[in-house]
């Protein structure tokens, strides 16, 4: 799969070619924080396949957790591009409204579901979960 996109401002560009480890919507506070309300819709994708082609993105993580959640973000317009999350360190989880096609994006579930607000909306066809999904069974 290609996926390109960037920021609001147009400051930061990237670009990743491969496969997509996984798609899926996030329920959890943290999530609600960044997004100013709703779920995070965000694709997990191989770091070593994702390349930012122009500008370079601003990094914020807590000091204060024990395993804090990298993000990455532009430093002009604060578009939060992707995270880094100690669970999956070599992978980024990209923000889908900053893709340059985000109608390509379909969750394949929902997770921590527990935090999930009455206004936040859940497709019947997506599995949900009240925190993290179980591992895929090999």
């Amino acid at each position: 799969m290609n996926i390109k996109g960037g920021c609001y401002c147009g400051a930061i560009r990237y670009e990743f070619e491969g496969d997509v480890t996984a798609t899926f919507q996030c329920h959890c506070r943290e999530c609600q924080y960044f997004t100013g309300g709703h779920a995070s819709a965000a694709y997990v994708l191989p770091q070593d396949k994702f390349t930012f082609t122009k500008g370079s993105p601003a990094r914020f993580c807590r000091s204060d957790l024990q395993e804090p959640i990298e993000r990455l973000f532009c430093a002009d317009c604060g578009t939060q591009l992707v995270a880094i999350s100690p669970k999956r360190p070599s992978s980024f989880i990209l923000k889908v409204g900053t893709t340059d096609d985000p109608e390509n994006w379909t969750p394949q579930f929902a997770l921590f579901t527990c935090d999930k607000q009455p206004y936040q909306t859940l497709p019947d066809s997506v599995p949900s979960f009240e925190k993290r999904p179980p591992p895929p069974s090999n």
